[in-house]
């Protein structure tokens, strides 16, 4: 049985994968009261965690109304606090969680939390280089649209390259949330690569709009 803990909670207009470092803008009273209980902890301790807003808000009084359950829990690694009393943080994404129902009564949000840890299985190469080759023609093709979405060599380790492909390509928020909440490598990466063939598919159809575009959920910080 995972073990559970109680950690802040930060809801945010997008969907997290281990390994993605992004930085963050704090300016919300109840996350600003997050940031200074998390300043007290140890460097090793200040975590919270994330889950993706379903329907609602980041900010305001009526806040998030449906969130998802998996998420990821998060790592301060930098702040920089301004005269105003806001934060500029920059948080890396370390571990998978599954959130029990949102407490916001306190100062800021909590939740009880448990690790929702990857199943470690073997991928056949046929499904590991079908997925590398369709996000290179993925990449090849949204670069007539936008800027390259992904920089760098593709990692050859299967559970990385899923987690890379699954955070780079700017899919709509449901189809990152199911990669995010895929039991394996194996099947994540069989998912992205139907993902983006749909996609490339979509952009053959209406090549002046890219299918990324149509319904893709923009970020913004709180």
């Amino acid at each position: 049985m995972n073990e559970r803990q109680r950690l802040p909670m930060f809801p945010l207009n997008a969907v997290l994968f281990p390994g993605v470092t992004l930085p963050l803008r704090v300016f919300e009273d109840r996350y600003r009261a997050m940031v200074h209980h998390l300043l007290r902890q140890e460097e090793e301790d200040r975590h919270f965690g994330s889950v993706a807003i379903r329907e609602g808000y980041e900010v305001g009084e009526t806040g998030a109304q449906s969130l998802y359950r998996v998420g990821v829990k998060l790592l301060i690694t930098e702040v920089e606090r301004h005269e105003d009393g806001s934060f500029d943080l920059e948080v890396l994404a370390v571990d998978r969680i599954r959130m029990d129902s949102l407490v916001s009564s306190g100062d800021f949000p909590v939740a009880d939390v448990e690790d929702l840890p990857e199943d470690h299985v073997a991928v056949p190469n046929a499904i590991v280089d079908t997925a590398r080759a369709t996000f290179t023609a993925y990449r090849a093709a949204l670069l007539e649209f936008r800027d390259d979405p992904f920089s760098g060599s593709l990692p050859k380790d299967p559970e990385f390259l899923s987690w890379t492909i699954s955070a780079t390509t700017p899919l709509p928020m449901p189809e990152r949330q199911s990669l995010l909440e895929a039991p394996d490598a194996g099947v994540r990466l069989g998912m992205a690569t139907d993902l983006l063939r749909s996609e490339l598919k979509a952009m053959n159809v209406i090549p002046s709009l890219p299918a990324t575009e149509v319904a893709r959920t923009k970020w913004s910080p709180n």
